[in-house]
């Protein structure tokens, strides 16, 4: 299965005990991800605790392949407002064995049309990324995310760059 076949999708994760839950408390990703990902059943936990965030299952068919988190807190990501409604997206994980397949492409598209939908209101979705994390950078460049040129410096694993996507027509896009 791969993205380019697989229909995939996001869907919020509301019940610990659903069999979406379960199945992204079996994602794994791979040793050297782990620093800049965390624990997927930590983070779903935590997640669903806040209620400022949602959890969110990434799908492809009817196979759980990811999980993230969006939090709406406005400082919760790079510890300061950006002066626009936004939204956070961390704790990205596609499963190590489903990596490389485009997934990853695939869910940042129905995330942000999920964002669209479902918070009209937000304009802009912003996350970190860690300096040395170079496939991260790579990947989230490639779905469309811009660098600021920004570092955050408070993250444990080290300084990350701040990357944003617009989520509608923005005026600084416009020719």
């Amino acid at each position: 299965m791969s993205a380019v076949t697989a229909r995939v999708r996001v869907e919020p994760i509301v019940d610990p005990d659903s069999i979406v839950a379960r199945r992204v408390r079996e994602l794994r990703v791979a040793p050297d991800q782990y620093r800049y990902v965390g624990d997927t059943t930590f983070n779903l936990g935590d997640t669903l605790r806040d209620p400022m965030s949602e959890a969110m299952a990434v799908i492809a068919d009817d196979a759980v392949v990811g999980f993230y988190r969006l939090d709406f807190a406005p400082n919760a990501v790079v510890g300061r407002s950006l002066g626009m409604p936004s939204v956070g997206l961390r704790a990205f994980a596609i499963d190590h064995r489903q990596q490389g397949r485009g997934f990853g492409q695939a869910a940042m598209r129905a995330c942000c049309d999920d964002l669209r939908e479902r918070h009209p209101e937000r304009e802009v979705l912003v996350l970190t990324v860690n300096c040395i994390n170079a496939p991260a950078i790579s990947a989230y460049l490639k779905s469309g995310f811009k660098d600021t040129g920004e570092l955050f410096h408070g993250g444990s694993a080290g300084p990350q760059h701040v990357m944003l996507q617009f989520l509608h027509p923005h005026p600084e896009s416009r020719p």
